[in-house]
């Protein structure tokens, strides 16, 4: 009878429940690193806003600025309690083109230049009318016309703006002849040496009827006259409608005492000191 035959070994069976769980950990760890935000990775937040770039101050006749010449301040016309300021008669603005007009036409036929400044628009001896400069000032953007008559001692700024195809004055001030005005915005800032110690600055705005001024600094540029001058600028504001400041002297500082030295009384020494006594010897004879 033939031997039996050892038993087989069987392979060992596939924990398939295990490898089973396994894999669930897996995807468990995947989905919580994946879902879990990274506290120094980063973060995709959508379109970024536009940048707008910050306001930035635009000289008018940068050219012609120049050293400033003490003159009287400034004076305009034209008021928030006045009537609304009229187009300029007998005169249209073909196209509306306001950068189209011609400068001395619109002044010629502007009933508001006065007498004064009229010999300017033909040949007169020191005078002349600055070339138009274009700035948007009412906020629309369409630009307004900015000009300036300059005769002997005087200088007189006007603004027009367009209204359908009519030219409106909206401001019409005096200024001393060597000024300097630039546009912030729609904002319009004029600056002059009113005074040899005072500079004046004139700050306008649209208030949708004219250019109105909402505020006019005085600041000190150098020493005040008199003996109790100082070097320090002063600074004030005054509203519209307000009246300029007289002039303001620093208050001068009390000195400071002045240290009396305390007198030290010296060692008296008498005039004629005792001279010790001599001693006397027996048999010699005192001198």
């Amino acid at each position: 009878m033939a031997a039996a035959s050892p038993p087989r070994r069987r392979r060992a069976a596939t924990p398939v429940a295990a490898l089973a769980a396994v894999a669930v950990l897996v995807a468990l760890a995947a989905a919580l690193v994946v879902g879990r935000a990274d506290p120094g990775g980063l973060k995709d937040q959508g379109p970024s806003q536009p940048v707008t770039p910050p306001l930035r101050a635009q000289p008018l006749w940068p050219g012609l600025n120049a050293p400033p010449t003490p003159s009287s301040s400034a004076t305009e016309t034209g008021s928030a309690s006045q009537a609304p300021p009229q187009p300029v008669p007998d005169l249209t603005v073909a196209g509306r083109d306001i950068t189209a007009v011609d400068v001395r036409a619109v002044l010629a036929k502007d009933p508001e230049v006065s007498s004064e400044e009229r010999p300017a628009l033909g040949s007169c001896t020191g005078c002349a009318v600055r070339s138009p400069e274009f700035r948007d000032l009412t906020g629309d953007g369409k630009p307004e016309l900015i000009t300036a008559v300059a005769v002997p001692q005087q200088v007189v700024l006007h603004v027009y703006t367009l209204v359908d195809d009519r030219l409106v004055p909206v401001l019409r001030v005096k200024l001393v002849p060597l000024f300097s005005a630039e546009t912030i915005g729609t904002d319009l800032w004029l600056h002059e040496q009113t005074t040899t110690s005072v500079q004046t600055t004139s700050h306008y705005q649209w208030d949708g009827v004219r250019l109105a001024r909402l505020e006019q600094r005085f600041e000190g540029t150098g020493p005040l006259p008199g003996p109790s001058a100082g070097p320090d600028p002063v600074t004030s504001v005054v509203p519209p409608g307000g009246r300029a400041p007289g002039p303001v002297r620093p208050t001068a500082e009390p000195a400071a005492p002045t240290a009396t030295p305390t007198a030290v009384p010296s060692p008296l020494v008498p005039k004629n000191p005792a001279r010790p006594p001599t001693p006397t010897l027996p048999g010699v004879q005192q001198p």
